[in-house]
């Protein structure tokens, strides 16, 4: 969220995010649980997020083979596990994710 904010082109007055977690940005604004269901707006931001995410694993799949990226998007399939385990982690893992975090700490 704070890369997009950031990314902006127009200066935003009000940031209405989805969930419970407000993003470290310089703008006042709000969370609203579950505001994909409850706002067109939010609902809309949260389908072009998934595209550009979808995309985006795409193109890891193709940096990664055997990850199967394109497969499961990157959320803990029972697959996406054996290939942390077998494969060992890429730079493009979120290292705070616990699966990826449990893997780390087995190979030190």
């Amino acid at each position: 969220m704070g890369r997009a904010y950031f990314q902006l082109q127009i200066q935003a007055d009000w940031v209405q995010v989805d969930g419970t977690f407000y993003p470290n940005i310089p703008c006042p604004g709000e969370t609203i649980i579950q505001g994909d269901s409850l706002m067109a707006e939010i609902s809309a931001a949260s389908i072009l997020a998934k595209v550009a995410r979808d995309d985006e694993m795409s193109t890891l799949d193709a940096l990664y083979p055997g990850y199967a990226f394109s497969k499961h998007k990157g959320y803990p399939t029972k697959k996406h596990l054996e290939s942390l385990s077998n494969l060992g982690v890429t730079e493009q893992h979120r290292k705070s994710f616990a699966p990826v975090k449990k893997t780390l700490e087995v190979r030190l």
